[in-house]
C-alpha cells in the first residue's frame, strides 16, 4: 500500500544548511488523552503513595492555560523543540469543549503550538467525516498510518510528518490501536480498516530510509499499565509491551497513550513514554542525533507534572478558556438534583463502581415502562462512565456534573436476550479483553463470578437472579444498554443478537431525569450487586 504524500513541516531552516560537526539535541514535548479538558480536571494528577500502599497522592494539575506555560517554558530552554501528542485529544470531553464538537480544544491546542498527533479511538466518536472536518480547522496535523479507507486503499490522513533539525530529518509516525473498531460505535468507523500496529510501522521503514531518514519516533495510541509513579518503571504491563518488541529496530522512541497512565520506561532497549491524561503531565524527551549516521543515538525523558501552582496560566489562553466557559455556563450550571455523597467512577475488587450503578439504575428507570421498552435489567459499560459524580457543598449536582460522567450522548436501546444469552454476555467481560470490563448492573439484578476460574467460565452457574429469583436459561429478558453496547462495542458482540429492539431516550437525559426526580438513593455507594 502506498501512503499519502509526505507532509513536510519546517520552521524556515534552510535545506542547504551546513552539516553540524557535533551531536544535535532535539526536545520532543508530548501529551496524550487530553479529551477536551480545557480546565484543570477534578482530582488533578494522581500517583501511588509510596508511604501508604493502596493509597494515592493527588496534585492539582492540568488545564490548557497551565499546559501552555509548561510548553512555552520548555521550548524556550531548547532551540530545537517539537510539541506532539499520542491521540484522544478530543472525544469524551467536558461540556466546555463537547458542546461545540470539540472545536475549542482544536483551537487552543493549535494556539499553544501542537504540531502533530496520532489519531486515537475517541477521534472517531462522531465519525471519520467529523474528524476530517476538524482537521481542516486545526493548526496541527493528525496522523493515521494504520487507518485505511477500504474504498481507496489509502490512509484517511497522512501516515507521518518529517521535521528537519540542523539538516537531519526526523520522522514522526502516528497511528491508533488496531482494536479501535471494538471500542467505538460501529457507524463511526464504517468503511475503515485498522491495520496491525507493528506491521504498519515496519512497512513504512523502507520508505523512510529511501529518503535518507534514519531517526524515527512513533506516536501510538496504545499503552500500558505501570506499577509506580510517572518516572518509575519497575514493571509495565499491557498491549504496548507486546507491540514494541515487534517494531523494526529503526524505530528509536515510542510515545504512547490510551491507558491514561504516566510512565517513563525502556522496552526492548527503547524509550517508551506516556503522559497520563487531561494535560496533567508533559513528557519532555531529549533526543541526541548523530550528524554522521543521521540517527538517534540517545533518548532520555522526564515526565513533568503540570502542577497548577508551578505553572501559572498563560493569560491569553486563560482568557480564551474563560470565554468558552461563559458560552456553556447557563447549561453547565443548571441545577438538576441533590446527591448525599460523591459517587466514584473507580471500580472495586468485584468490578462495581458507585457512579456506574447509579447510571444503570437511571437507564432502567427510563425504559422500564411497557411503552418505553419494558426493561427488567440495565447494564452500563464502565468505560462510558468518564467522571465521578461530585455534588457541590450543598449537595447539588448540575447538568455539567452529569455530562462529565456521561459525555457520549448515546441512545438507550432495550432488547430481548434469554437467560443463557445474558450469561454469555457476562462472560465476555473477561474474554478477549486486555483488562476486565465489568458491566455495571441495575438494582434488582445480581450474580456471582469467580476470579479463580478461566475466562469464559467465571460466572457462577445458576447465580443470575432478578429480585431474588433465579433466572432460567430459556427465560426471555428485556435488557437496556446504550447504543454503543447494543452495536457490539467493547467486544460485547452478543448484544447484536438482541431481539425486539426499542430505541429510547439519550443516556444523559435518562440520568438527568433520574437525579431530578430525587430517585438517587443515599445507599448507592454501599449496595453490592456482584460478588
Amino acid at each position: 500500500m502506498r501512503t499519502l504524500a509526505l507532509l513536510w513541516i519546517t520552521l524556515g531552516l534552510a535545506a542547504c544548511a551546513a552539516t553540524p560537526t557535533g551531536p544535535v539535541t532535539v526536545q520532543v514535548l508530548a501529551i496524550n488523552d487530553f479529551h477536551g479538558h480545557l480546565q484543570p480536571p477534578p482530582g488533578g494528577f494522581r500517583q501511588p503513595d509510596p508511604a501508604q500502599p493502596g493509597k494515592s497522592l493527588s496534585t492539582p494539575a492540568g488545564g490548557i492555560a497551565h499546559l501552555a506555560t509548561a510548553v512555552r517554558e520548555a521550548m524556550a530552554a531548547s532551540p530545537h523543540s517539537l510539541f506532539v501528542a499520542a491521540g484522544d485529544l478530543i472525544g469524551a470531553s467536558p461540556l466546555i469543549s463537547a458542546l461545540a464538537q470539540d472545536r475549542p480544544t482544536v483551537d487552543l491546542l493549535s494556539r499553544i503550538g501542537l504540531v502533530a498527533s496520532a489519531v486515537g479511538n475517541h477521534e472517531f466518536d462522531r465519525g471519520a467525516a467529523a474528524l476530517l472536518a476538524l482537521q481542516r480547522e486545526a493548526g496541527f496535523q493528525w496522523l493515521a498510518a494504520s487507518t485505511v479507507d477500504t474504498r481507496t486503499g489509502r490512509t484517511i490522513l497522512p501516515a507521518y510528518i518529517v521535521r528537519r533539525f540542523d539538516g537531519i530529518d526526523v520522522a514522526f509516525i502516528g497511528l491508533t490501536l488496531a482494536a479501535t473498531p471494538s471500542i467505538v460505535a460501529a457507524d463511526g468507523v464504517a468503511g475503515l480498516e485498522f491495520r496491525d500496529e507493528a506491521q504498519t510501522v515496519n512497512a513504512l521503514v523502507p520508505e523512510l530510509r529511501a529518503q535518507g531518514i534514519e531517526a524515527i519516533v512513533l506516536l501510538i495510541h496504545e499503552g500500558g499499565f505501570p506499577a509506580q509513579g510517572p518516572n518509575d518503571c519497575p514493571a509495565l504491563s499491557g498491549p504496548i509491551t507486546q507491540i514494541v518488541p515487534k517494531l523494526d529496530r529503526a524505530v528509536d522512541v515510542v510515545i504512547s497513550g490510551h491507558t491514561h497512565r504516566a510512565y517513563n520506561c525502556r522496552i526492548d532497549d527503547r524509550l517508551v513514554t506516556s503522559a497520563d491524561r487531561y494535560g496533567t503531565v508533559l513528557s519532555k524527551i531529549r533526543l541526541t542525533l548523530d550528524p554522521r549516521t543521521r540517527d538517534i543515538t540517545d533518548a532520555q525523558a522526564d515526565n513533568v507534572i503540570v502542577a497548577t501552582e508551578r505553572f501559572a496560566p498563560a493569560p491569553r489562553i486563560a482568557a480564551a478558556v474563560a470565554a468558552y466557559a461563559e458560552q456553556v455556563r447557563p447549561l453547565a450550571e443548571r441545577p438538576v438534583g441533590r446527591l448525599a455523597a460523591p459517587l466514584a467512577n473507580e471500580t472495586g475488587s468485584n468490578g462495581e463502581m458507585p457512579a456506574g450503578r447509579l447510571i444503570a439504575d437511571a437507564q432502567l428507570a427510563a425504559t422500564a415502562a411497557p411503552a418505553a421498552g419494558g426493561a427488567q435489567i440495565a447494564l452500563m459499560n464502565p468505560g462510558g462512565v468518564r467522571a465521578a459524580l461530585r455534588p457541590r457543598a450543598d449537595g447539588m449536582l448540575t447538568f455539567g456534573d452529569l455530562f462529565a460522567a456521561q459525555p457520549f450522548y448515546n441512545n438507550l436501546v432495550t432488547l430481548t436476550l434469554s437467560g443463557a444469552e445474558l450469561q454469555a454476555v457476562l462472560e465476555r467481560q473477561w474474554a478477549g479483553q486486555p483488562f476486565p470490563r465489568v458491566l455495571q448492573v441495575s438494582h434488582g439484578f445480581s450474580y456471582r463470578w469467580d476470579a479463580a476460574q478461566p475466562p469464559g467460565r467465571r460466572v457462577v452457574p445458576d447465580s443470575l437472579q432478578l429480585h431474588g429469583r433465579t433466572l432460567r436459561a430459556d427465560e426471555p429478558l428485556r435488557i437496556t444498554v446504550n447504543s454503543f453496547l447494543a452495536g457490539g462495542g467493547d467486544l460485547f458482540d452478543a448484544f447484536k443478537a438482541g431481539r425486539d429492539r426499542r430505541t429510547g431516550v439519550m443516556d444523559i437525559d435518562a440520568l438527568e431525569a433520574y437525579v431530578r426526580n430525587g430517585a438517587a438513593p443515599d445507599d448507592v455507594p454501599r449496595l453490592q450487586r456482584l460478588n
